[in-house]
């Protein structure tokens, strides 16, 4: 099963079934850019939404890429706001869905269905403002070590989505390599227990 069709399929549960990994990072995606402004927001892998509910109430303009067609639908139909466009677009290929340059560029649990993160940042950089901000929220690698990935019960089975491991060195010298700065890095924990192995890692860059 592709990653497409994995969540096309997950689509229908994906916003009711148990999910500490998803209800974290949309924590940690509040956390970090409440204090940052951005008019325009470039939103990669809104699925159904989660997060665009919020950033539309910061932005002038949120737009919304994801590859799946299912989750897309009901991202449609949970964000009613005239300031949200929603694109279905593959960002492993051309990025002919950007088209402004954008004051914030996110990425939700995104990047770890992604093999070649260099491909992704220069995209990125090339789409973003001078003193633009990239927000990234991703398993955390210490997670995915230890076995932990995207996952979801099906009457089939329990379905595993395609995934890639990136260090977290790996995050910070991609982005170096195309003017991204590291300006912030966080890790957040299920019930903020910190002697456990965190969930989420966070990073916000800045395109210098």
């Amino acid at each position: 099963m592709s990653i497409q069709q994995a969540y096309n399929s997950w689509a229908s549960q994906y916003d009711t079934n148990k999910n500490r990994t998803r209800d974290l990072e949309a924590v940690a995606l509040r956390a970090t850019l409440a204090g940052i402004g951005f008019e325009s927001c470039l939103e990669v892998g809104c699925g159904t939404g989660k997060n665009t509910e919020w950033l539309v109430r910061k932005a002038q303009h949120v737009t919304g890429v994801d590859l799946s067609e299912e989750m897309l639908e009901r991202a449609k139909k949970k964000v009613n706001s005239n300031k949200a466009t929603f694109v279905q677009a593959d960002i492993t290929q051309g990025w002919s869905f950007a088209t402004q340059p954008y004051d914030l560029v996110s990425f939700s649990l995104v990047l770890e269905h992604i093999a070649d993160l260099e491909h992704i940042f220069r995209k990125t950089a090339a789409v973003l403002r001078h003193g633009g901000h990239v927000y990234i929220g991703e398993l955390h690698p210490f997670k995915q070590y230890s076995g932990t990935k995207a996952r979801f019960d099906t009457e089939q089975g329990r379905q595993e989505v395609a995934c890639y491991t990136h260090h977290v060195s790996d995050f910070v010298q991609a982005a170096k390599q195309h003017g991204l700065k590291l300006i912030d890095l966080n890790e957040y924990f299920d019930d903020n227990d910190r002697t456990s192995i965190p969930r989420i890692l966070t990073l916000l860059l800045q395109r210098v």
